[in-house]
């Protein structure tokens, strides 16, 4: 009777302390069922459909980075494009077509720490997704699980692109379409150009964009096409149009990071802005008068000056280490040390003499 009274007395403290540990975890960390959408909670595509049943401007903003990403976050901004296009704008190339699939997931991972409420959606690269079907529902796959997005773009709509759209579609990867001035196809193009100019090209935008759709698109980008044929794509179609240079008929719209804020050019853009994009601000400007004001204090000795000085020793410690120091042979290592712990001081002295 007194092992079972001591076992059973054993099992109850056991059970008081699985029940303490058991009461740190919070409440809703534990899986209960699908939560009802707050706006501090992702943006879904139902979410992004109403807006559109609604004639809601969709918004949409392409970045690259962990900070970027966060103020895309505090804007709410509803949908984060990890574009190829990072290939010019961070990398320095002079077109899309260099960068890699694994520096693509790279910029992904960094995005999707930090914007927590966006859409997010990732480019897929160029030669990641042409070869066959296979191929491209890989790459999409990759995208999602290594790089943290919750949906992929992917350009052009040749009947190899459209089947690829399907295919990711199939697998249960939402896809966004891509068609005007698809900046992948550079080389067929003959470079950056405007599309549906004419009428063969302006119908071709409509029709491929409702190809895209057939093949499952929730969405389709229209890039540098005039107005009307955006017009026209948008009435023709039953998912959002994201416009970029496409004029303000479009469902939503899209202009990256860098380009919105005026921080910098594209190489071929080397010596103009972009004609369809409104610089917000002129973040360069700023950047480059701060970096020019940093170089003359760190030259003239202003900077760092004691505000910016702030980790001290007390008075005994510096004593003891100038002794130390002292013992070492390193007489003018002390020098050096007594007078940057003298020196703060002085400064003090000034500023407080002239208050």
């Amino acid at each position: 009777m007194a092992f079972l009274h001591k076992l059973s007395k054993a099992s109850s403290l056991a059970g008081a302390s699985l029940i303490r540990r058991l009461s740190n975890v919070p409440e809703n960390t534990v899986y209960g069922g699908p939560k009802p959408q707050t706006p501090n909670q992702r943006v879904t595509l139902n979410q992004l459909r109403q807006k559109y049943k609604k004639g809601e401007p969709i918004t949409m903003v392409t970045a690259y980075d962990y900070p970027s990403a966060v103020h895309l976050d505090i804007a709410g901004i509803d949908i984060c494009l990890v574009g190829d296009s990072a290939s010019m704008v961070v990398h320095g190339h002079d077109t899309t077509l260099p960068i890699t699939l694994d520096e693509m997931l790279v910029h992904c991972r960094a995005v999707a720490r930090g914007a927590k409420r966006p859409l997010l959606v990732g480019d897929l690269p160029f030669g990641t997704y042409e070869t066959s079907t296979s191929q491209a529902v890989d790459t999409a796959v990759r995208i999602l699980k290594e790089g943290g997005m919750d949906a992929i773009k992917l350009e052009g709509g040749s009947p190899s692109r459209i089947t690829a759209a399907k295919a990711i579609v199939e697998a249960g990867i939402a896809v966004i379409g891509h068609v005007g001035l698809t900046p992948q196809a550079i080389s067929v193009l003959g470079g950056f150009r405007p599309q549906g100019k004419n009428v063969a090209s302006a119908v071709k935008v409509v029709e491929t964009a409702m190809a895209l759709q057939e093949a499952g698109c929730f969405s389709v980008v229209l890039e540098c096409v005039p107005a009307p044929v955006a017009a026209a794509a948008t009435s023709a179609l039953q998912i959002p149009t994201i416009g970029i240079g496409a004029g303000p008929f479009c469902s939503g719209q899209v202009l990256v990071y860098h380009d919105l804020l005026g921080m910098l050019q594209h190489p071929h853009h080397a010596k103009v802005t972009p004609k369809f994009c409104k610089q917000f601000a002129r973040v360069g400007d700023v950047i480059n008068k701060a970096l020019l004001e940093y170089k003359e204090e760190v030259t003239n000795g202003s900077f760092p000056g004691p505000s910016h000085t702030p980790y001290k020793m007390n008075p005994k410690d510096v004593n003891g280490f100038l002794k130390e120091l002292q013992r070492l042979g390193l007489d003018d290592a002390a020098s050096a040390a007594n007078e940057a712990a003298v020196e703060p001081e002085k400064m003090n002295m000034v500023n407080t003499g002239s208050n």
